[in-house]
């Protein structure tokens, strides 16, 4: 049982996977920290001294101090400098992604049927699958 369950780890790719999710968590944390520590330090002094963190729209009507006053009284709050700071830091993930995926996944060169307009043939292909015509050969 457990070299069939080991087959199925290699055989399933599981094991890619947990790895990648362990480096995906690393590098959010890695994200975070950039957000939090880095950057939004200086874009809040620029915007004269605000602190995203802080940024909230109190809800219950009695006037908290911060967030965090707010949160240990537990009231309603709308956390919306808490919100931009995940936003950015979504856009920096997407940014580092799309240039992993960049540099490692390989493109191959594809050409477009002159009949059906079929965008994702083969470079090799003599005649479209989706038509049925014949493709002149690349030069």
């Amino acid at each position: 049982m457990l070299s069939e369950f080991k087959a199925w780890l290699l055989k399933a790719n599981v094991l890619a996977l947990a790895l990648a999710f362990i480096i995906g968590v690393a590098l959010a944390a890695v994200v975070n920290s950039l957000v939090k520590d880095i950057i939004m330090p200086p874009v809040g002094l620029l915007l004269g001294g605000v602190d995203f963190n802080n940024l909230f729209i109190d809800l219950s009507g009695k006037h908290p101090a911060s967030l965090k006053a707010a949160q240990d009284g537990g009231l309603a709050t709308l956390n919306y400098g808490v919100f931009i700071n995940t936003v950015i830091t979504f856009i920096i993930v997407a940014l580092v992604v799309f240039l992993i995926a960049r540099t490692f996944v390989k493109t191959v060169p594809t050409k477009v049927c002159p009949r059906c307009a079929a965008d994702d043939l083969p470079m090799a292909a003599t005649r479209c699958p989706h038509c049925t015509s014949d493709i002149p050969r690349a030069a």
